[in-house]
């Protein structure tokens, strides 16, 4: 079958105006647990968009580790491209694609580095081998080879022995503080349910949206 003649019809119940919460924190919990529930792999994977300096879009999948009131948080080397191109334009999107589930979620919004004790706390839950890789990785850095990489590990391993490995400097997260969220649910023939949340003062304005 080739890619122009692939379809999927999603026969799924659709989306009510009624079912949706008021605030779309609440309404990403409850598909994110049922994501998590449906077995979708990584349901907190989503699509992070920024622009570089010449207005060139790049996205890459990364790991939300927090949704909550704030916005949503991930982590990542501050000297990557992502970071570089958050810190420039203070602006970022992402989309949880949750395909199982014939469901998607887009959302936009400001962007500004998390407190050093916010990241301090989540680079000491993170395993310590993920910890040692975040001192031997020069993200987005050309490298040479895989060698050059598993050498600068093995250095990082002599270096702290078995002391606790502290969080880099050039390491932490960000909080993305959306403006607004897209709800998608697919429907028979193309003719989705779109639900925008816009921020309106202190709370949110929801409509729905033509697919």
């Amino acid at each position: 079958m080739t890619l122009r003649d692939r379809r999927v019809q999603y026969e799924t119940a659709g989306l009510d105006r009624a079912e949706m919460a008021e605030d779309p924190v609440q309404q990403f919990a409850a598909w994110y647990q049922q994501a998590a529930e449906a077995g979708v792999a990584e349901p907190n994977a989503f699509t992070l968009s920024t622009v570089d300096h010449r207005g060139v879009p790049n996205a890459r999948v990364v790991l939300a580790r927090g949704v909550d009131e704030r916005g949503v948080t991930f982590y990542t080397n501050y000297a990557s491209a992502k970071s570089r191109e958050v810190a420039a334009s203070t602006t970022a999107a992402g989309t949880f694609a949750w395909l199982d589930l014939h469901r998607q979620l887009r959302f936009r919004g400001d962007v500004v580095r998390l407190s050093t004790t916010e990241s301090d706390e989540y680079f000491a839950s993170r395993p310590r081998e993920s910890q040692l890789g975040a001192w031997a990785s020069p993200q987005s850095e050309v490298i040479n080879d895989r060698a050059e990489l598993e050498q600068r590990l093995a250095r990082v391993r002599d270096r702290f022995g078995d002391e606790p490995v502290p969080r880099p400097d050039g390491w932490g997260g960000w909080l993305i503080t959306p403006s607004e969220w897209e709800f998608w649910q697919g429907r028979p023939n193309r003719l989705h349910d779109r639900f925008r949340y816009t921020r309106s003062g202190s709370g949110w304005m929801l409509q729905r949206l033509a697919p």
